[in-house]
């Protein structure tokens, strides 16, 4: 039986974007565990309501699934218009939803690849916190967690556009502090290196052998990894923000700094 880590998140009301797999999936389980109700959205409707129903009956939570693209500004409006309504406002935001697209030097680019990862990375984000926060404003309470990434750090060759999304989550992270200052909210970000997901499927198309190399050779992070420190951030004490918390794995050091070991090398 799984006891809470933390039972300030206990009861506690958090939604999660992009929730249907991957790090959002993990993020879900992360705060059902700790007795945290939830509000889930993502695209793909059918894993979202699977995922939602195995945490109700595990762990005895409430969970409401909305099929839902952060990128689509009207949909993030009406989804907070009803959670107004029914009194479900979140008391933690994670603004998970994200994706990368190919990995081309910019002369290259596919300019639809770019608008995704810009109406998705940014916009995205910010028309989910420009919905919540306000009512997080008014009671003077509230916790937004923003997913970014290392690539917010250093630029990489082909990332070009995706390394701009994530520096801007970086920016905006600091500017939101900025800007709430004075009130009891916090803006944070957890900022992962390689993590073996549907990342670099996604990014690569659908080319599963060319997406498989990426995590070859090493011991990347898993969702879970990633999970656990958004609930360690979120769990942290009212008067602690831990504004931005960067989590590589142990093969990795920055983003140019990576041990593969040879096959059979331990």
């Amino acid at each position: 039986m799984h006891v809470p880590v933390s039972p300030n998140l206990s009861r506690r009301r958090v939604l999660i974007t992009g929730a249907s797999a991957g790090i959002g999936a993990a993020i879900a389980r992360a705060f059902a565990a700790e007795g945290s109700h939830l509000e889930l959205g993502a695209r793909r409707m059918a894993k979202l309501e699977e995922l939602g129903e195995r945490l109700r009956q595990e762990y005895g939570i409430e969970v409401n699934c909305r099929r839902m693209d952060v990128r689509d500004r009207s949909q993030v409006e009406a989804w907070v218009e009803d959670l107004a309504q029914e009194g479900r406002i979140p008391d933690i935001l994670v603004n998970n939803a994200g994706l990368s697209r190919d990995l081309l030097p910019i002369h290259e680019g596919r300019p639809d690849g770019w608008d995704e990862m810009i109406d998705t990375n940014v916009k995205g984000l910010l028309y989910m916190t420009r919905a919540i926060l306000p009512y997080m404003v008014t009671r003077d309470s509230g916790h937004v967690i923003h997913i970014g990434s290392t690539a917010g750090d250093t630029v990489y060759p082909g990332g070009n556009v995706y390394n701009a999304t994530k520096f801007a989550v970086k920016a905006l992270t600091e500017g939101m502090n900025l800007d709430l200052v004075g009130t009891r909210i916090r803006v944070s970000s957890v900022d992962p290196g390689l993590v073996e997901t549907e990342f670099s499927q996604v990014r690569f198309r659908g080319d599963e052998e060319r997406a498989r190399k990426v995590y070859q050779g090493y011991t990347p992070l898993s969702s879970e990894d990633v999970a656990e420190v958004v609930r360690y951030v979120a769990a942290a004490p009212p008067h602690v923000n831990l504004v931005r918390t960067v989590v590589y794995p142990t093969d990795q050091r920055n983003p140019y700094v990576l041990h593969r070991r040879e096959e059979g090398e331990e």
